[in-house]
């Protein structure tokens, strides 16, 4: 017997130290519940300054935009938020680590000031698959989204090393903040396996999973399920979830059945995009069901600006035609409203 059990005893340690990546690690449901209790409702929603075409220029030192930051973040607390989704992107961190972090850091500090928690995006497949450090491109107008740039993107399959600057990277931003309570969770992987990537975008989500979770923050972990028809990778996302993150841009009836849906999951929810007015998700309809449920609601854009996100995806119109109404955004650049009454009702659920 006791030749069998010293080899007995190495084999279950191996099998705990060398867990495999896709075994779930997230929070226990009562933790994730008191967390989401300590916090109130989430209102808020995804940043850009209207200054920026897309998250490098947002980030690199030379459009590293504080006065239209500071601003606009100001609209956003005058109407009641409380919360932003804002999208990081690797390359302004390879140029320069520590500049990098010094700027996130400032970002922090500037939405304290506005009474602003963050949730903090890492990767996405979302729209163009290259990029490159530098000045970026002009918007084209009149196109939703247009110079928006996906991380990794393609590069992931044509750079040898890529994969092990992106573990470093991940690892370095989610330590640095992993014990600021300015940074309320980490969004790993916008929309895994959009534009046509499919499972193939299922290893790096178990990776970044498993990245962050080692460096143990005290923020929960998250990606957010979009497509009902991504099986295997909606499994994953929700089974390694400490929050259950999703994406609903339809109006209140279905998004209604999807709440129903993951509610069966037992954690907390927060819906981190919807409000797109020509699909029907409005602040009107959606937003007072996402606080009669306790649900966090970020809805998409804040600003007009260089995104043209106030265009509908797949309706581009011509230079200067405005569109009626606006696909997404809350305010014009001089922070005057798009729909007052909008703002009345968004008012009216925040208490300002």
């Amino acid at each position: 017997m006791r030749n069998l059990l010293f080899p007995l005893c190495l084999i279950i340690f191996f099998l705990l130290c060398c867990r495999r990546i896709d075994e779930p690690g997230n929070w226990p449901v009562q933790k994730a519940r008191s967390w989401y209790a300590s916090l109130g409702w989430l209102r808020g929603c995804n940043f850009i300054p209207s200054t920026a075409v897309n998250q490098l220029e947002m980030w690199q030192p030379a459009t590293f935009d504080t006065a239209t930051i500071d601003r606009e973040l100001g609209y956003a607390e005058n109407i009641g938020m409380n919360s932003m989704r804002v999208y990081l992107h690797h390359v302004p961190w390879v140029t320069d680590p520590q500049g990098f972090k010094q700027r996130i850091s400032t970002y922090l500090d500037i939405a304290a000031r506005h009474r602003m928690s963050t949730v903090f995006v890492f990767f996405d497949d979302c729209w163009n698959n290259e990029y490159s450090s530098g000045p970026q491109p002009a918007p084209i107008p009149g196109v939703h989204n247009s110079r928006w740039v996906q991380d990794p993107g393609t590069a992931l399959l044509l750079q040898r090393h890529l994969e092990d600057t992106l573990r470093q990277y991940v690892k370095d931003i989610v330590r640095s903040f992993r014990h600021d309570p300015r940074v309320i969770m980490w969004d790993l992987y916008n929309e895994p396996g959009s534009f046509g990537d499919g499972n193939k975008s299922l290893p790096l989500l178990k990776k970044v999973f498993r990245w962050a979770r080692e460096e143990k923050p005290m923020q929960p972990l998250t990606a957010g399920v979009w497509d009902e028809n991504q099986e295997e990778l909606n499994s994953f996302m929700l089974s390694h979830s400490d929050v259950i993150t999703y994406h609903n841009y339809q109006s209140t009836d279905l998004h209604r059945r999807e709440l129903r849906r993951l509610q069966a999951w037992g954690r907390p929810l927060i819906c981190t995009e919807y409000m797109a007015r020509t699909l029907g998700s409005r602040f009107d309809n959606i937003m007072p069901m996402l606080k009669k449920e306790m649900t966090g609601a970020y809805s998409w854009g804040l600003v007009a600006g260089k995104t043209n996100t106030i265009y509908a995806q797949g309706t581009p119109l011509p230079a200067g035609v405005m569109p009626n109404p606006w696909y997404h955004d809350i305010f014009y650049t001089d922070g005057r409203p798009y729909s007052a009454e909008e703002i009345k009702v968004i008012q009216g659920l925040t208490g300002r």
